[in-house]
């Protein structure tokens, strides 16, 4: 049989965790597998930056495989390759240079892009962005702000959702007074109702970051060596500062030359097939079922069955499982699923006092949502009963809103899903000698970093084997 060409175009963490199953499925010592990535570092993982700009984590803590793992498993990986065209009449990819790679399978996993608000004096004449303004989209971009800090006092974080607060709350931590300005009524608006998003506005301003709601930025400028951004409003915020996280959508700038079909993001089937069947697409730059998700652990699974495919298994993706944690820290908020759109019963707990929010959304006893902010004790057995499915009782849902107040933690069952992210097991865990053991083995902690702690819990819980 000849060999296949497969060409991944983008080496972000989807196309990580796809290369490591075909790697598990041995398709990489049977085809040419080339990865083009338009950046200079290893893949990394994106959602820790926020942890590099707090000083917690070091850049090259991210890398998820370097390129010495690549080589070991016969994957060409191209980094700095930025790809301009996809000619697929002669089944080949073109970069900016001019190089030519030419592929018999493709596969699109080119991300999500920022958008510029429409804030006027952002963009100078010559074309580039004001001095003080910084998108957080990348590694260099984290890397810029985070030399910029040393020099600022103030911040204005432009976006409320999950990205635009752990922005706001690691330049808090490194000592900036931080403000953000949020469009929407309230912070989190795409994953919480309203009283949640009080309660989180309410415990950034313990922390000491201002929220502005239901105001947008309009103009910014410097005047008398003073930067100030002003808002609908008729405020001006006094800044050094201005950070971009509001708006992003999925780049298919790629596929739509390529005469590929899109509408918000690349249209794939249920085996990740573009409208050209040797074209695939998968993470953020893909749609599926009308559906573009922009999460971890979708796209991780969208790569696992796209790895099962090519090794010739019959698989298809049964759609998105959402699973959102904010990594901020004195921050504790869990979103499973579309809660402010999901049909079905409310069963809430609010206690706004300690700041805490609770929220489910029960489909003929089913939990087919769920948020929680302030109190992440239960999260587990939620997710577990959300991914499951579990039929609950009348009483249990109000049960599961509940904290946790045994004098003992519970054990969690091996069957337990600690890593949301990677659909990682208590027992998985449990199987492993260390830390190492399981981010190589499981990927558990790669992720969001959510299930950080659990793990460790598992690891020094586990029992002592046996001497052999």
């Amino acid at each position: 049989m000849t060999a296949r060409r497969i060409v991944v175009v983008g080496s972000g963490m989807a196309t990580t965790r796809l290369v490591e199953g075909l790697v598990e499925r041995g398709v990489t010592t049977t085809d040419h597998v080339t990865v083009l990535g338009d950046e200079a570092h290893a893949p990394y993982n994106r959602i820790l930056l926020s942890a590099v700009l707090e000083g917690t984590h070091r850049p090259e803590a991210l890398t998820l495989r370097s390129p010495d793992w690549y080589a070991a498993h016969d994957v060409d990986l191209r980094l700095g390759a930025r790809v301009l065209d996809v000619d697929r009449e002669r089944r080949e990819v073109m970069l900016v240079d001019g190089r030519r790679f030419g592929f018999d399978v493709l596969v699109l996993a080119t991300g999500s892009i920022p958008s510029l608000p429409p804030i006027r004096g952002l963009v100078r004449m010559d074309g580039t962005l004001h001095p003080a303004v910084h998108a957080f989209r990348s590694l260099d971009d984290c890397l810029r702000l985070d030399a910029a800090v040393a020099d600022a006092e103030r911040a204005v974080v432009v976006g409320g959702g999950l990205l635009g607060l752990q922005v706001a709350r690691a330049l808090s931590v490194r000592g900036l007074a931080v403000e953000v300005v949020e469009g929407g009524e309230h912070v989190l608006r795409s994953q919480v109702g309203a009283a949640a998003g009080r309660i989180i506005a309410r415990d950034l301003q313990r922390l000491g970051t201002a929220v502005y709601t239901g105001a947008r930025a309009v103009r910014l400028g410097t005047e008398g060596g003073v930067t100030g951004l002003r808002l609908d409003n008729g405020y001006t915020l006094e800044t050094d500062l201005v950070v971009l996280t509001a708006g992003g959508r999925p780049s298919t700038a790629l596929a739509r030359r390529a005469g590929l079909t899109t509408r918000r993001g690349i249209v794939v089937d249920d085996r990740l097939r573009s409208s050209d069947e040797t074209v695939h697409a998968l993470g953020d730059c893909a749609e599926h079922e009308q559906q573009v998700t922009g999460f971890v652990p979708p796209a991780w699974e969208q790569a696992g069955v796209l790895a099962a495919h090519l090794a010739g298994e019959e698989v298809t993706y049964p759609g998105a499982r959402t699973v959102a944690r904010l990594r901020a820290t004195d921050l504790e908020v869990a979103v499973l699923g579309d809660p402010e759109t999901a049909v079905g019963e409310v069963v809430e707990v609010s206690n706004p006092v300690v700041g805490s929010h609770r929220k489910l959304v029960v489909r003929d006893g089913v939990v087919v949502a769920a948020s929680l902010v302030g109190d992440l004790s239960r999260i587990g057995l939620i997710t577990q009963h959300y991914d499951r499915g579990t039929v609950l009782g009348p009483t249990e849902p109000g049960e599961l809103l509940m904290s946790e107040r045994r004098a003992r933690p519970s054990v969690l069952p091996d069957d337990a899903e600690v890593c949301t992210c990677a659909g990682v097991t208590a027992g998985a865990v449990r199987a492993c000698r260390s830390l190492e053991q399981v981010r190589e083995t499981t990927r558990a902690t790669t992720g969001c970093g959510g299930c950080a702690e659990a793990v460790r819990q598992l690891l020094a819980t586990r029992p002592a084997l046996a001497p052999t």
